[in-house]
């Protein structure tokens, strides 16, 4: 049976769990919350790197400010995207303003830009406001 390894959201420990088309129950072997938690997870440089290098589910990263209006009109999108792809993709939120040296190594030189990593490597970056519709579509072409 093949595996994948998923970083839980809210312990940010890894786990190693069998690959399933669809997930009923999955529970983080370490705290036991679920690793079918969908709501975007706000990250600090330490779990953001756990979640991009240890995950091998798509992970999506919305670098924002809470100052920034077209950030606050993603928002909505963005957990609604995550919460339609449970396993599939993982959706963090790196606040830019408190986060300033992830945001410098990424060269994040506005807001909102989403990241897409695959086994810790960037594969597509989008700088603007994507409807729901559209968040699903670009990440669900890098979903195996």
């Amino acid at each position: 049976m093949d595996k994948q390894k998923v970083v839980c959201p809210n312990c940010n420990q890894i786990n190693t769990i069998p690959v399933e088309e669809h997930y009923s129950e999955a529970d983080c072997t370490h705290c036991k919350a679920s690793l079918l938690e969908t709501k975007p997870v706000g990250v600090d440089e330490a779990a953001f790197i756990k979640h991009i290098w240890n995950s091998d589910i798509v992970v999506v990263v919305d670098f924002w400010a809470t100052w920034c209006a077209p950030c606050r009109m993603l928002a909505p999108a963005f957990e609604e995207a995550a919460a339609a792809l449970p396993m599939k993709a993982r959706f963090l939120k790196v606040d830019t303003d408190v986060q300033k040296l992830l945001a410098a190594r990424y060269n994040i030189r506005s807001v909102p830009t989403m990241i897409l990593f695959k086994n810790g490597y960037e594969i597509n970056r989008r700088t603007r406001v994507m409807s729901v519709e559209e968040l699903q579509k670009w990440t669900g072409k890098y979903i195996v």
